[in-house]
């Protein structure tokens, strides 16, 4: 039994090992000869899975250790007898607390009071769920789109698209990439909407890079008509637009979803799929050895006399420091590939310990909600 697996995917080595022939390879490496005689592909967003390569292989699964799933010809696959999975939720904590970070980043630089503030949510599934509870969280008054969730479980609860252009300040994207029918979403924010932005507005892409018009939002933050954006996806990566990173608040590669608590739940995914299709004993294999990172799990806040923002953003910001990884792309942008490939260990909000003084039960009620153990 052979199996290709994408060499960027943590936690997997010694797994399959026992069951199957493993061949680790860059994403881009995975030839069309090198699967032909595979069993599986554990893969990430970098390998085109269509007929071009698994034309005449003898795949029969494919896992990919992401939520998102377009780098999959889905269609040719389920024509072909092809099982393909991928792993949804898997990061959504880890893009969770990168829009948190990223929004009390961005208060603190602005100087803005986000209790006084509304966020929009476009794209209200694993991800956007949880990205709304922090915002409420920091106080946000917080408005959701999501046609499809809309349409299936009635319009209570949803605004439209236009609604959310018109009554946020800062808008945050969590769509998966599609490119036809009722819900597609190439381009969702083209030149005619970005221009339905006001100067006092932000816009986050965190979901695909082709969500937004890249060239429609450069000139718009160009010309100064909306406040600002923030991208962690991009048009064409791991090329991208010096000249538009330049007008960003906030730029990183590709890497919201890159905690190492995300990482071993995709992995996790991943293997137990393949083992479902192939019959191999490995149903309830869980990725371990998570590494710790380079801050303490364990540390303090001594709130006396801070806002209740300021406590919550010491706290995110100590367990995510965003702007190291907008530093870092600003510094060497054709290194992309390199720093998603080779990036820091970040834990997830529930890894740390706050032990908090001089506080108010709200503090730590809402340090608590976030995820934090909190002392």
């Amino acid at each position: 039994m052979k199996i290709i697996a994408d060499n960027k995917i943590p936690f997997l080595r010694g797994a399959l090992e026992p069951y199957a022939d493993v061949v680790y390879l860059p994403g881009k490496e995975t030839t069309a000869e090198l699967v032909r005689d595979a069993d599986a592909l554990i893969t990430r967003t970098r390998t085109a899975c269509n007929s071009s390569l698994l034309e005449g292989s003898s795949v029969k699964v494919i896992a990919t250790a992401t939520i998102g799933y377009d780098h999959i010809d889905t269609v040719w696959c389920e024509q072909n007898g092809i099982v393909w999975k991928n792993a949804p939720g898997c990061n959504s904590w880890s893009v969770k607390q990168y829009v948190t970070a990223l929004l009390v980043t961005l208060a603190r630089r602005r100087g803005l009071n986000l209790a006084g503030m509304t966020l929009g949510v476009v794209g209200v599934g694993n991800v956007g769920s949880k990205v709304a509870e922090s915002a409420s969280i920091l106080g946000m008054k917080v408005l959701l789109c999501d046609p499809p969730r809309a349409r299936a479980e009635g319009a209570g609860g949803f605004v439209s698209l236009d609604e959310i252009i018109s009554r946020s300040d800062i808008i945050t994207l969590h769509v998966p990439l599609q490119k036809e029918g009722p819900d597609a979403s190439w381009h969702l924010f083209d030149s005619e909407r970005i221009a339905q932005l006001r100067s006092d507005q932000i816009l986050i892409n965190s979901s695909r890079g082709p969500v937004v018009d890249n060239k429609a939002l450069k000139a718009a933050l160009a010309s100064h008509s909306i406040a600002g954006a923030c991208l962690d996806v991009w048009e064409g990566e791991p090329e991208l637009d010096p000249e538009l990173m330049s007008l960003l608040d906030i730029s990183t590669p590709h890497i919201a979803g890159y905690s190492a608590d995300g990482k071993a739940n995709g992995t996790t995914a991943a293997v137990r799929v393949v083992s479902s299709v192939l019959g191999l004993p490995l149903g309830g294999w869980k990725a371990s050895g998570i590494p710790a990172p380079a801050q303490s799990q364990c540390f303090e806040i001594d709130a006396s006399g801070k806002s209740e923002q300021e406590v919550l953003t010491e706290a995110i910001l100590h367990s995510y420091d965003i702007r190291a990884d907008s530093d870092a792309l600003r510094a060497e942008p054709a290194a992309f590939e390199r720093l998603r490939g080779d990036y820091p260990v970040r834990r997830e909000f529930t890894y740390f310990t706050v032990s908090l003084t001089g506080g108010t039960a709200s503090m730590a009620e809402k340090l608590s909600r976030l995820g934090f153990n909190v002392k």
